[in-house]
């Protein structure tokens, strides 16, 4: 009897995790929505019909309740939170904004000012560390106060604290927080800071593509004030009609439907899970990860006060070349980032979002500590 040529079995390959800070690894049911979407067509309906505007009202309402935004605080879509930077700025800044720089994204936010024709100052702080609550002095002629809470580029989380304090301190300017990397991580008080924005492919754990800002009735009534003043508020994304819209459930324009869908169905997902489960989560994940740098031969912390290290991006020094060891993990199908601009040779960033699970997290530990 003759059998046929038996067919080498290809081993069982591990997927791919991605630890990089954007985009990152996406949510666990992101796959089953998507599969969703596309069956029910979501990505062809018209941004005018009740079909849309049901979709939009879910996701502002879940949220609304994850992130325990306030009823009179509104919620609208734009493409990207780097488009959030050039709004926030044409539409709550007559003359003068000030911004805390802590890293690359912190200052693209101030230079975004310079370009748009404002007088934009800034305190900076060495990169890996942020600006200390006692160094920040904001002039008498600021309108707007920049924080970027978690700066990507390095690992430095602004405490809460700090941010909240200086709003007390200046009650009548309005606090802008840049909260891409650590959303929902944090537990934001919205009552306190007039905005806040963030962009989907970090916390959220999707596809990029979707900007979401938080903003008050400050923030409109300043965007108003201007307009009435002839000044150029922007085009179709400015407050009032991002507002005029909103209240319809609807957007100006024909924006990212898909990303709007995968956004409430996955903040239901976490409403579901807990908020607190999350919070709990990833600070056990961030304490595995940081015990894995500091006892490793190679690497130390980039932010070295513990006060200011983030949970969400940590970034490491490497004594040798950072890309050297990303390769190795690639190859263990683990994806980590490289640092950011300068540092790309000489640091790695390795992101901790909801998506991360603790059990892929414990192995990406185990994985580092053989490097």
């Amino acid at each position: 009897m003759t059998f046929g040529t038996l067919k080498t079995l290809s081993p069982i390959m591990t997927p791919k995790t991605f630890f990089t800070p954007g985009p990152s690894a996406l949510y666990f049911t992101v796959e089953d929505h998507m599969k969703q979407a596309l069956k029910e067509q979501i990505p062809s309906i018209s941004h005018r019909s009740k079909a849309f505007e049901s979709i939009y009202a879910e996701c502002v309402e879940n949220l609304k309740q994850l992130l325990q935004v306030p009823a009179h605080v509104h919620i609208f879509f734009t493409g990207s939170a780097t488009e959030i930077w050039e709004r926030i700025i044409q539409n709550c800044v007559e003359k003068e904004s000030y911004h805390l720089v802590n890293g690359a994204f912190s200052a693209r936010f101030h230079e975004t000012a310079l370009e748009l024709g404002r007088k934009a100052e800034k305190t900076a702080a060495p990169y890996g560390r942020c600006v200390k609550q006692e160094h920040i002095r904001i002039p008498e002629t600021a309108e707007l106060i920049a924080f970027t809470q978690n700066e990507t580029s390095t690992g430095a989380a602004q405490p809460l604290e700090d941010i909240y304090a200086t709003k007390r301190k200046y009650p009548e300017k309005l606090v802008a927080v840049d909260v891409v990397s650590t959303l929902p991580y944090i537990n934001l008080n919205h009552d306190i800071i007039d905005t806040s924005f963030f962009s989907v492919q970090k916390g959220f754990g999707l596809p990029a593509g979707l900007g979401v800002w938080i903003v008050n009735e400050k923030c409109i009534e300043k965007a108003k004030s201007l307009q009435e003043k002839g000044y150029s508020i922007g085009s179709y994304h400015t407050l009032p009609a991002l507002l005029d819209k909103g209240k319809k459930n609807q957007t100006p324009e024909t924006p990212n439907i898909l990303g709007i869908y995968l956004l409430a169905k996955v903040c239901g997902d976490m409403l579901r899970k807990g908020i607190d489960t999350i919070r709990k989560e990833t600070d056990y994940k961030a304490a595995v990860l940081y015990h894995a740098i500091n006892q490793h031969h190679a690497f130390t912390p980039f932010v070295s006060d513990s006060a200011y290290q983030s949970k969400t991006v940590i970034v490491a020094n490497t004594q040798t070349d950072s890309l050297e060891f990303i390769q190795k993990l690639k190859e263990k199908n683990m994806h980590i980032g490289s640092g950011y601009g300068s540092y790309k040779n000489s640091q790695i960033r390795i992101a901790n979002f909801p998506a991360h699970s603790k059990e892929q997290v414990e192995m990406l530990a185990d994985e580092i500590a053989g490097l």
